[in-house]
């Protein structure tokens, strides 16, 4: 799978961006949010997930990851397709609709186009114990761009460990030895969980 495309932004619109990486051109479909996020940028980094159907690939992409982390789980949901997800996410941003799920709003959620009453009633239904147990990554995380950190903290969450409490534990660690390696930072980070 593609997981995120960096490079130029050659062509951009509302709905579709193209992406020139090394010279080979990838057409990504985008939200509103993410449109707005990128619009006035010549180049940058999009986080990407690609859908495969019978009739075509499609590579979506995202300006932050809790926008990708929100589109994966609304494609969880029966009934809501890429389509609808990325019209989802041009409305509200990911975190006013993790809220609205997790508060059972679904009035607000019916305010979305192509939204009925039943389908907002189902979103709430399968996303609101997931996302309130998993709250979506936000920019506010403790660990910054730093390359042996996130390295880590990518380690530490494909061990099931929560990106918040991982990411505390990486920098209780890094506060008392900040010359680790990757690999002792994350013994010892797991140690302080």
């Amino acid at each position: 799978m593609i997981g995120f495309l960096k490079g130029e932004f050659v062509h951009k619109s509302p709905a579709l961006v193209q992406v020139d990486v090394n010279g080979v051109g990838y057409d990504v479909q985008i939200s509103l949010n993410t449109y707005s996020r990128i619009q006035d940028l010549p180049k940058g980094l999009l986080h990407t997930c690609l859908l495969i159907r019978e009739d075509a690939h499609i590579l979506y992409g995202f300006f932050e990851v809790a926008e990708k982390e929100m589109f994966q789980h609304l494609l969880s949901v029966s009934g809501i397709g890429a389509s609808t997800a990325r019209v989802m996410l041009s409305y509200m941003k990911p975190d006013e609709l993790s809220r609205c799920i997790v508060q059972g709003d679904s009035r607000t959620l019916e305010g979305i186009k192509g939204i009925g009453r039943k389908t907002a009633e189902r979103l709430v239904l399968e996303l609101r114990d997931k996302l309130a147990k998993q709250p979506l990554e936000s920019n506010n995380s403790p660990v910054k761009n730093n390359t042996l950190q996130q390295d880590a903290l990518n380690a530490l969450t494909a061990l099931g460990i929560s990106r918040q409490a991982a990411g505390i534990a990486i920098e209780k660690t890094l506060a008392g030895n900040p010359d680790l390696s990757v690999e002792e930072l994350i013994k010892k980070a797991l140690r302080t969980l």
